[in-house]
């Protein structure tokens, strides 16, 4: 029987539990997005360059375990690797407001949480995209991922809205504990989902270490079969390095060029969060009525150039203007993002799920640490306003590999059992 359109999946109790997770957990997120660079930045006096380092540190993960991290997680139950990442990440970020108030914490320190926080958060990514198939069923991944990235985006709204004040008012070390707060809440109510996913299957013969790189080239190979696939981690990858640089510089120029305090670098962040809530709301019907496959390059040919708004605002209603336009870069990424995560899902097995997800985000989020570094190198040599420019060039020439595709045509898109030549 189908569940009332009006609330589909959320009708289903384990997704209802995956949903408040993530809902938790993402708050959790959000709030370490603004107050652990602003630990950085006001707490510890940190310059360009640090900030950039340390943004680099928080995304390493990806380039340090991305590939292994598929391969072990197919071998393993995914709910249960959420669940102990989520626990893990939380004891993580408990040890910053505590090295606080013990005046042992230094910019080092900073490093290293976000080095392991980064490395966590990839395994529970992995794990999490992974999952969704196993508890929707194919049929409903769009509508799934929809309903999950809404979620997020309120998060995104609700997150900076709360920490902004909160770092004001108790200091941004303090914050953090909210954030894994929210984190270790998350993977406890993770606990009560009760459909079991079958049991990875156990293969005896070759040795760990063979299999593992077995396991890794055949995620790789499915991978490189699909043009389609190859043209988005491309673009993902340059969209994400670029994205990175500008992030990094962003808050510096909010903070230092604009003058914003913590709760109007709050409200930027909130604003953003508005965009990305928008796009999930709208992503299916976009993506209907565009087509499945051009939606994914077009909805960034419109809103990446909205980002040159930002360095060209100064204190006063310009702001207001560029933050719209940020509102509009997260409206596009997340009906990307929505088509994308959606594609990938469908067209892959269940037994590469882990994989191929892993290799995507290697491909696509392994330039992230680069990016941070060379933030903070050009925030250092040409300012964080030149940064901004570089970054929102960068980020609206990335569209060029999936436009560049078979997804430039495509309206709909192939299904793992799908025989047809996989470029069509």
């Amino acid at each position: 029987m189908p569940l009332p359109a009006r609330f589909g999946l959320l009708r289903e109790p384990d997704f209802g539990r995956l949903f408040a997770a993530t809902a938790l957990g993402q708050l959790g997120d959000r709030i370490i997005f603004l107050a652990l660079p602003l630990v950085a930045i006001v707490a510890l006096n940190a310059d360009e360059f640090q900030v950039g380092l340390l943004t680099a540190m928080t995304t390493a993960g990806s380039l340090l375990v991305g590939l292994p991290a598929g391969a072990w997680v197919d071998r393993m139950r995914k709910r249960s690797v959420m669940i102990s990442t989520d626990l893990a990440r939380a004891l993580v970020l408990v040890t910053v407001p505590v090295a606080w108030w013990a005046g042992l914490l230094t910019v080092w320190w900073l490093y290293a949480v976000a080095l392991v926080h980064g490395v966590l958060t990839v395994f529970f990514d992995v794990a999490y995209v992974s999952y969704l198939p196993h508890l929707v069923g194919r049929d409903n991944l769009v509508e799934g991922n929809a309903k999950l990235s809404a979620i997020r985006s309120v998060t995104s709204i609700s997150g900076p809205g709360i920490a902004g004040p909160l770092v004001g008012w108790v200091g941004a070390p303090a914050t953090l504990l909210v954030s894994a707060a929210g984190m270790a809440m998350s993977g406890l109510l993770a606990i009560t989902i009760r459909r079991q996913e079958a049991p990875p299957e156990r293969e005896s013969g070759p040795s760990e270490r063979s299999r593992l790189g077995r396991d890794i080239k055949e995620g790789l190979r499915f991978v490189l079969k699909y043009p389609a696939l190859r043209a988005i981690m491309v673009s993902d990858a340059i969209f994400n390095l670029f994205l990175v640089m500008y992030q990094t510089m962003l808050l510096v120029f909010l903070e230092r060029e604009l003058g914003l305090d913590s709760s109007g670098i709050g409200l930027v962040l909130s604003g953003m969060g508005c965009g990305a809530l928008l796009g999930a709301l709208s992503a299916t019907r976009v993506a209907r009525w565009v087509g499945q496959g051009r939606v994914i390059w077009l909805a960034s040919l419109v809103t990446c150039p909205l980002t040159v708004l930002m360095p060209l605002a100064h204190p006063g209603w310009s702001v207001c203007v560029a933050a719209a336009g940020l509102a509009s870069l997260s409206f596009g990424g997340v009906v990307r993002v929505v088509a994308q995560s959606s594609f990938q899902q469908t067209l892959t097995p269940d037994r590469l799920l882990g994989r191929v997800s892993a290799t995507a985000r290697f491909v696509s989020w392994g330039g992230i640490p680069l990016g941070g570094l060379l933030g903070g190198t050009s925030g250092s040599v040409f300012g964080a306003t030149a940064t901004l420019w570089i970054g929102a060039a960068g980020m609206t020439a990335s569209v060029l590999p999936n436009f560049l595709s078979p997804l430039r045509t495509m309206r709909t898109l192939p299904t793992a059992s799908d025989e047809l030549d996989p470029v069509t």
